[in-house]
């Protein structure tokens, strides 16, 4: 029997959740780090002579002795760890860049498809690369572009992704159940996807409705009011974004296992994680192909839509001409009449800037941590990063049940989340205290502690990352989802793109990269009194009112 519509597109989107995530899970967090610093101390001298060859004093290629490992690029000496974040930032930097040229291009329906099936090619093309390349070639640095080019390849087509999430949301059988009882929809209206079986759903009608509303054909559904219906959308929302998570978390922590045996054996070898990084690349590509056969192509009418929307014939436009008005159309999103009328989706933004920074640092900076400071072994290392998904899979499911049982907002399950992420930082700065330098554990001073800290973190991160997406698609106004998703990875990756930056200045001026926690406590918590001042209420109904074609017209303005 073949899938319903909706149930093909919803499985189409959690099929690239499966396949992308990988890299984030796999490469990103945890390899990634690892190889670009092993990549640098294979090439890189002792300070402060720099004579003597990193590897000479270390098997595993990194010197964890008080001298410090410095690799030259250019005419400048850097710490090998800097190295890592250093082309972390960088490759955040051309993503947002990138992000931004494609927000209008990816907002048409017939090429949000095209565009992220062609960055998924491009990540996961970059990350097999990395197979070939060994350390001790002359073109070693070249791990720095093909891991540019990944993580630009997995952030643009993400933004793609996620301009799905809001339309799936909206075509869940209980969206369209609660539309039915709200008044929108007519129970026997051919607009109600053939997909959606409303008869199986119906949460706000009792079952006696149900059955004599459809035998008597006189009955009308019961009136629901719209908190109901905002709160069942919000529900659903979550829902599938958390499905998203746990299905790329699963997919992340198979893949792990897998890399953990390679990875034993070889104990920790170059070669061993650049086979990692390459497996997840493969992964990513050969699991996108459901994707592109499930997911939607815009149809007629989604263009004709568009098109009036946009005032625009769709035949009327070229890829430089998009890239050109999607800057223009940054600049009229940014302006200050638009930040005042969305200013809840924009308080919203400045929190997710520090939050983002903050949370992706902590998983970058840990992995660092645990290997030039706490001295953990390769192995040790791929179980952690094996634990983290896990628990982030029981963490995105968890919260959904605990939502519903106590009748959680979105917004109130972050602020919740994001109090509980704070305190891993806080923990680490207690290292700095004399009373915990004499005790056993504390202070997140020993290997075993990181272990404790990773599930912990990870029951928390990945309920984070599905309720952050989830809340945001709240307040941004339709029709304009990849726009709206392009300035959340925006926000992201430029927040992102100063954390790892300090880190690695951090790093190399004092030569620990303990201190970076204090940096990481001071831009969550700074989140907080910001998260609080949001009300989602007003900002979907400011989103809702939010005139779709305004910025279309105000940039066509400027170009005529």
């Amino acid at each position: 029997m073949m899938l319903s519509l909706y149930r093909r597109r919803l499985l189409g989107w959690l099929s690239y959740a499966f396949a992308s995530e990988v890299f984030v899970v796999v490469s990103l967090t945890l390899f990634l780090p690892i190889c670009l610093e092993q990549f640098a101390s294979d090439n890189g001298y002792l300070s402060p002579e720099y004579v003597q060859p990193c590897s000479s004093s270390s098997g595993s290629g990194t010197s964890y002795a008080d001298e410090r490992c410095a690799v030259k690029i250019g005419w400048v000496w850097i710490d090998t760890a800097s190295f890592s974040l250093y082309v972390y930032s960088m490759s955040v930097a051309f993503q947002a860049l990138t992000v931004i040229s494609m927000g209008s291009v990816a907002d048409r329906p017939t090429c949000r498809k095209p565009l992220l099936l062609t960055f998924a090619f491009i990540g996961a093309f970059s990350a097999m690369l990395f197979l070939p390349l060994s350390s001790k070639s002359p073109l070693w640095f070249l791990c720095a572009v093909f891991a540019i080019l990944a993580n630009v390849g997995f952030g643009a087509s993400i933004v793609a992704m996620n301009a799905y999430l809001p339309s799936l949301a909206n075509a869940s059988p209980e969206v369209v159940n609660a539309r039915i009882h709200l008044g929108e929809l007519d129970p026997s209206s051919e607009s109600i996807p053939e997909s959606v079986e409303v008869e199986d759903e119906q949460p706000l009608v009792s079952s006696q409705d149900s059955v004599s509303a459809p035998l008597l054909g006189i009955s009308t559904p019961p009136k629901i009011d719209q908190n109901a219906f905002n709160a069942t959308l919000s529900r659903a929302t979550s829902r599938i974004s958390a499905l998203g998570i746990a299905s790329g978390y699963g997919a992340g922590i198979i893949l792990l296992l897998l890399s953990l045996i390679p990875v034993t054996k070889l104990r920790g070898s170059t070669f061993s994680l650049r086979l990692a990084i390459g497996l997840s690349g493969a992964w990513w590509a050969i699991f996108s192909i459901p994707a592109a056969i499930w997911l939607p192509n815009g149809t007629h009418d989604d263009v004709a839509s568009f098109d009036a929307a946009t005032g625009k014939p769709g035949d009327q436009w070229t890829l430089s001409s998009e890239i050109v008005a999607a800057w223009k159309r940054l600049g009229v999103m940014l302006r200050w009449n638009q930040i005042k009328q969305l200013q809840h989706t924009f308080r919203y933004l400045a929190a997710w800037f520090l939050l983002s920074d903050g949370f992706t640092t902590i998983t970058s900076t840990a992995v660092l941590f645990g290997k030039t400071t706490l001295h953990m072994e390769a192995s040790w290392l791929v179980l952690i990063g094996a634990i983290t998904p896990a628990m982030g899979i029981s963490g995105s499911l968890v919260f959904p049940y605990l939502q519903h049982k106590f009748s959680w907002s979105n917004l109130k399950v972050v602020v919740i989340l994001v109090i509980m992420v704070s305190c891993i930082p806080a923990y680490g700065c207690l290292g700095f205290l004399p009373i915990v330098k004499g005790l056993p554990f504390g202070g997140l001073t020993t290997p075993g502690e990181m272990f404790g800290l990773a599930i912990y973190f990870g029951f928390a991160y990945g309920a984070f990352q599905s309720y952050a997406r989830a809340c945001y698609a709240e307040l941004i106004p339709r029709g304009e989802e990849a726009r709206w998703y392009g300035l959340f990875s925006i926000t992201d990756k430029s927040s992102s793109f100063v954390g790892p930056l300090i880190v690695g200045l951090i790093a190399d001026a004092t030569g620990n990269i303990r201190y970076a926690f204090f940096f990481l406590v001071f831009m969550i918590w700074l989140a907080v009194p910001i998260l609080l001042s949001v009300d989602v209420e007003r900002g979907r109904a400011d989103a809702h009112n939010h005139p779709i074609h305004q910025s279309f017209c105000e940039v066509s303005s400027s170009e005529s």
